[in-house]
């Protein structure tokens, strides 16, 4: 099929035509290839491909990282749209932001979740309210008195409130166990409400907000598989019981233990961690263990690479070869903006994290970095915003307004991020067989998800032993895909004899509402036989007829950004793009992964349209105009032997 043939007349993508690639796994439950099921794939029983089979047709978009009134910081901050609200939004309703304005998502999402802090749910309402119970509380009256005044005196309500939680001193008032089930069950009643099975997706779920020793980002969202039912017979989970990680997974295994249902838990953005994220002994200063390497493996199969507080797949100083590493960095600090010492940032970032976990296998026998990647956005306005020229920022005080141009995101002690360093990020994609609880839950356990800055780029990747050129020409790459390997998140066959190197099927389609792609690229990454952690980023396939310079590296594509308009044309790049590679340097005696990356062209970014659209709205030099959006796969993993 040409790909003229999936256009509309105004050039739109048809959704069927990039159902076209799906196709489910040919493996047995032992997760060995399956002759019969491969001959079945290439021999259909029919002329339709499809009638027989029971697979993924297209990939399904939302979020599991969205705040609303609800969260103590969010409605101190000026947050009044509650979880109702969010959800009908989520759905392609249009809703009043807590500044007043209508916003709408130009396209509806197929699944969402709201997840509010666990710590003090739903209680600040009550702050706000003047309830004089609580308001006897020293603390809770200048908080109160905060909130009410608004502007820089909400804000500053908000940092104290992470600096306290932080320490562990939080009022008694607002950290009652009995309210805080009370509050939990309301919410799930919420969010049941909303779940409409094969049309949108209400997960449940929350946020488990560690800020172990005064704002270092140990966050944890937990997605519930289950149902109000069973999520109603354990009260969540909340720092007052404990701020340390493993401590949450022992609790994990209770809940599945006391109602047989299932949970997981997807870690936030490590930047803003001050180096503990993905550290060699828990924040208390216990060396991991054998015990901790299982539990993490078990209990977090994913961690959020991309979101508003910047992205954390890669830092530049760690990979000065990648050119794209550079990406919404924030690297100032943790999230009271608390300087960072030396050594933190390797232990921070995604990339690192999947080449360390290799080493951890060696030694334990387990990866306990074997997590695939999302993003999400983290608002906390209850307007999950990810798309560039619909932007309502972190928290009220950065919705659209010309005094975002210079106002500041986060403030602590003169410490200060600005409103346009946050990014308009991210997005979840999931190969889920259907939209219901269940099946999207269990594409996140298995990870075949991906993350996106904001597009929905469509993006396929699997790696095999066999896959030749020829595959990238069929217009079904998923049937071969699933036919002849494994999926994004997969680990890959053990070699079948004479294979020389493991290769991979990779092929994206843009995003109709955005620009078109400038490359595709797959990130390796190894430990050598002298341990050494090592990593290489190939260009596998990219627009035009460009050539790779003597450097190796594919040029750049261009850029066609009208900057004083906050347009840009379609002329350079590519719709989409597809390709079979093989690693030209596999050594079968060391462990690897590999990702996809696919890059877009420039495009504008939200701070050039605020600045087209607001008179008066006059950013600093140094406050960037254009972004190139991107997509990360989930990995697919090797291991000797």
């Amino acid at each position: 099929m040409r790909l003229s043939a999936c256009l509309g007349s105004t050039g739109i993508v048809i959704a069927a035509c990039w159902s076209l690639p799906a196709m489910a796994q040919v493996t047995t439950d032992a997760g060995t290839l399956d002759p019969a099921r491969i001959e079945r794939f290439f021999n259909q029983p029919g002329y339709s491909p499809y009638a027989a089979h029971d697979y993924p047709m297209r990939p399904l978009w939302g979020e599991i990282h969205l705040h609303t009134s609800w969260s103590a910081d969010a409605i101190a901050g000026g947050t009044r749209v509650g979880p109702d609200e969010a959800l009908r939004y989520a759905r392609g309703q249009e809703i009043t932001s807590s500044t007043g304005q209508q916003v709408r998502l130009s396209r509806p999402y197929d699944f969402m979740m709201v997840a509010d802090h666990s710590d003090s749910l739903g209680v600040m309402n009550g702050v706000l309210d003047g309830d004089p119970n609580l308001l006897a509380d020293a603390t809770l009256k200048g908080w109160h008195d905060g909130m009410v005044a608004g502007g820089d005196a909400a804000m500053a309500v908000v940092m104290d409130m992470i600096t306290l939680q932080g320490l562990g001193k939080l009022p008694v008032a607002i950290t009652d166990r009995d309210v805080q089930m009370d509050m939990w069950r309301r919410m799930t009643g919420i969010v049941e409400a909303h779940n409409d099975p094969g049309s949108f997706t209400a997960l449940i779920g929350y946020e488990w907000t560690s800020n172990f020793g005064g704002g270092n980002n140990l966050h944890r969202n937990v997605v519930y598989r289950d149902g109000k039912a069973k999520a109603d017979m354990v009260r969540p989970m909340t720092t007052y019981d404990s701020d340390i990680p493993n401590r949450l997974w022992d609790w994990m295994a209770m809940y599945e233990e006391a109602t047989g249902g299932r949970i997981l838990a997807v870690p936030h953005n490590g930047n803003l961690s001050n180096g503990l994220m993905f550290a060699l002994e828990t924040p208390d200063g216990i060396p991991i263990d054998q015990a901790w390497v299982e539990a993490r493996a078990r209990w977090e199969p994913l961690f959020e690479v991309t979101q508003s507080k910047g992205t954390s797949e890669q830092h530049p100083s760690l990979a000065p070869a990648d050119e794209f590493a550079d990406f919404e960095i924030w690297d100032k600090g943790n999230l009271n903006v608390a300087p960072k010492a030396p050594g933190m940032i390797e232990f921070e970032y995604a990339r690192e994290a999947l080449k360390r976990g290799l080493k951890l296998e060696a030694e334990f026998g387990t990866n306990p970095f074997k997590f695939g990647l999302l993003g999400s956005t983290d608002d906390h306005t209850g307007v999950s915003s990810a798309e560039e020229n619909n932007f309502w920022g972190k928290f009220p005080a950065s919705e659209p307004g010309p005094e975002r141009a210079t106002g500041n995101a986060f403030d602590m002690d003169g410490r200060t991020v600005k409103d346009w360093q946050l990014g308009a990020s991210g997005l979840t994609a999931v190969w889920a067989q259907e939209n219901t609880r269940e099946s999207i839950w269990d594409a996140m356990k298995r990870k075949e998800v991906y993350g996106t800055t904001g597009p929905r780029i469509g993006v396929r990747f699997f790696g095999g032993w066999d896959f030749v050129a020829e595959d990238a020409r069929r217009r079904e790459p998923a049937l071969v895909g699933y036919g002849k390997g494994v999926p994004m998140g997969g680990d890959l066959h053990p070699a079948p004899e004479g294979a020389a190197a493991p290769s991979f099927l990779v092929a994206a389609i843009r995003d109709p509402f955005s620009g078109n792609l400038d490359r595709i690229q797959i990130v390796k990454g190894w430990v050598d036989a002298a341990g050494g952690m090592q990593e290489h980023v190939h260009d596998v396939v990219w627009s035009g007829d460009r050539e790779p310079g003597a450097d190796g590296k594919v040029p750049a594509v261009g850029d066609t950004v009208d900057v004083e308009n906050a347009t840009w044309t379609n002329s350079i790049g590519a719709p989409e793009l597809i390709a079979v590679w093989q690693d030209p340097d596999f050594d079968p005696a060391l462990r690897a992964f590999y990702y996809a990356r696919v890059i877009e062209i420039p495009t504008p970014r939200w701070t050039a349209y605020d600045a087209a659209y607001f008179e008066g709205a006059e950013f600093p030099a140094e406050a960037p105009m254009t972004v190139t959006e991107r997509a990360y796969t989930s990995p697919i993993w090797y291991t000797p032997g």
